[in-house]
């Protein structure tokens, strides 16, 4: 992606420039559990909410679902992909995931990582209503996103956490707690499934090694290196999530429509 300008760019886009392929929260471990969780068939017709770099959908596809559509708003990020992942029914289409092309009840799995922290409360809400109008009843809709611990947190520490985000990746991420998460989902009709849960350490040096691998590791080291103010910036974004680290976790979550 064209990130230069390293002191306005938005964090997970510095740290594609630098390399990195996994920019979930919860690593490449949560996002294989979301897959595994979604029992993906080769009957089935499934949606992605912002792609990305297709990491998951790279995951998904070994599955051989009977199609699938990856919804994305970034038009480089959409140029990217088509070129990136390719195979039958395979599709890549720019669009806002709150108000998609769609049709009402055409697909059986749905799902999104690590946008819905992206959005304020209404946004979020919209688009989980996007999730359950596209999909068949029963169908599953999962998350993979930041969340809050524990689920009494103080309003306070929610707001110092939100500013310090903001400042750090450039996004004013609103990330939940387990139960608020579990609360907007079910308010838009659907029902829990399941729930998985995993340490926020995305720019730890032990989850760099097992998210990329040791080369890839290394050959971000390099770049970083060679980067400084891409370095600032991701040195800038550990130390807000070190600081932040007894209250900030990742989470998945499975729901059905009901």
């Amino acid at each position: 992606m064209n990130t230069t300008d390293y002191t306005k760019a938005q964090g997970h886009w510095v740290l594609a420039r630098m390399g990195k392929k996994v920019l979930r929260p919860g690593g490449k471990e949560l996002t294989h559990q979301l897959v595994r969780s979604l029992e993906i068939t080769t009957e089935d017709h499934i949606a992605e909410f912002a792609p990305g770099l297709g990491f998951t959908a790279s995951i998904s596809l070994k599955n051989m679902p009977f199609s699938y559509v990856g919804i994305d708003a970034n038009q480089e990020a959409i140029r990217y992909l088509k070129q990136k992942v390719t195979g039958r029914n395979v599709e890549f289409i720019e669009g806002n995931a709150a108000s998609t092309p769609l049709t009402a009840g055409s697909k059986d799995k749905v799902y999104g990582e690590a946008m819905l922290t992206m959005h304020a409360d209404h946004r979020k809400s919209e688009i989980i209503k996007e999730a359950h109008r596209i999909l068949k009843k029963g169908g599953l809709y999962a998350i993979h996103e930041l969340g809050l611990t524990p689920n009494d947190l103080s309003e306070d520490m929610k707001a110092t956490i939100q500013k310090d985000l903001a400042l750090a990746i450039k996004v004013n991420a609103r990330p939940l707690t387990e139960a608020e998460w579990i609360t907007l989902l079910e308010s838009e009709g659907f029902r829990i499934r399941k729930t998985e849960r995993n340490t926020m350490h995305l720019l730890e040096p032990s989850r760099i090694i097992d998210d990329e691998g040791v080369f890839r590791a290394l050959k971000i080291g390099l770049k970083l290196l060679t980067n400084p103010g891409a370095r600032k910036r991701i040195i800038h974004m550990r130390k807000t999530f070190k600081k932040h680290q007894q209250h900030m976790n990742a989470i998945v979550i499975i729901a059905e429509k009901i």
